[in-house]
């Protein structure tokens, strides 16, 4: 029942950083990758539509991303949601593609992304912790409940903390690497 238990809690602990990953990845760094503008949000027949369903989007170069309409007749809809974001980028359109140039990113821009990507963590951390906090009161119902010893409850908090300390690690060990790409020029 506590293996069970401790599982669910990694499950739902992985969730939780899988989540992180996948915001993180929208955060711009100095090179370009389609992960900035694949889930964005493109009003198509009226329906928010993520960009990635609507283009194919390639990186010809490290400051470039090439983005290619399946049907062009999105392509202004697409243009519209990537000035309206947040992202700070301008489109060049050809009639059939468009096309994003990253700008380097200036000291006081990447101190701002690394902020966000500080928030992010900690953000991934309560989630964590927030998990341990629910598997805690499951277990302590069940000794309460008498389908456990208070020595296997004791076995499974141990066996959580350290559930817990290694996802938190992880999610150190994950903002490190996204804060290091932030940090190169």
């Amino acid at each position: 029942m506590i293996k069970e238990t401790v599982k669910d809690a990694e499950n739902r602990m992985k969730g939780a950083i899988q989540s992180l990953e996948d915001d993180l990845a929208g955060i711009r760094t100095g090179r370009a990758t389609p992960a900035l503008i694949e889930k964005l949000p493109v009003e198509y027949y009226g329906v928010p539509t993520p960009l990635m369903q609507l283009a194919s989007i390639s990186v010809p170069d490290a400051r470039t991303l090439l983005i290619k309409p399946f049907d062009t007749s999105g392509l202004k809809a697409i243009e519209r949601a990537i000035i309206t974001s947040n992202l700070g980028l301008t489109p060049n359109n050809d009639g059939k593609t468009l096309r994003l140039n990253l700008p380097p990113l200036t000291e006081e821009r990447r101190r701002d992304l690394v902020k966000l990507v500080n928030q992010r963590l900690e953000e991934a951390k309560v989630a964590i912790r927030n998990v341990r906090r629910d598997i805690l009161k499951d277990l302590r119902d069940f000794e309460k409940d008498k389908l456990i010893s208070e020595d296997e409850l004791k076995k499974g908090e141990d066996e959580l903390q350290k559930l817990t300390d290694k996802m938190i690690g992880e999610i150190d060990r994950i903002g490190e690497m996204k804060q290091k790409e932030i940090m190169e020029f």
